[in-house]
């Protein structure tokens, strides 16, 4: 493995229960993607701009559009936040704010 992926509190695990099993399947197949590939493509993984370190993985099945915004501790751990359904062209800001104090939390609670 080229990475490890950790999930912080149970946000990420709330959005993965609430898909159906080929929508896990999916999330499973980009998950594993990240977890084994060196240089991870940039249609899977995308760092959010005007943030600091925050990054959406990116999943497109079906008709659907999911993200999930993460970031990295360290070179090596990923950590997963908060997960939905994008329904716009745009992220919405409030995922955007959402991930953002996540991951605030997890960096204060870590230290």
């Amino acid at each position: 493995m080229v990475r490890e992926i950790k999930f912080f509190k149970e946000y990420f695990i709330d959005f993965y229960l609430s898909l159906d099993l080929r929508e896990q399947e999916k999330v499973d197949y980009v998950l594993l993607l990240i977890r084994t590939v060196e240089i991870v493509p940039g249609k899977f993984l995308k760092r959010m701009k005007g943030t600091r370190g925050l990054y959406e993985i990116r999943i497109n099945f079906s008709n659907s559009t999911y993200r999930i915004f993460c970031c990295f501790d360290q070179s090596k751990l990923i950590v997963l936040f908060n997960g939905f359904v994008k329904k716009t062209r745009n992220t919405p800001k409030k995922e955007i704010e959402r991930a953002v104090n996540l991951m605030t939390q997890y960096f204060e609670e870590k230290n």
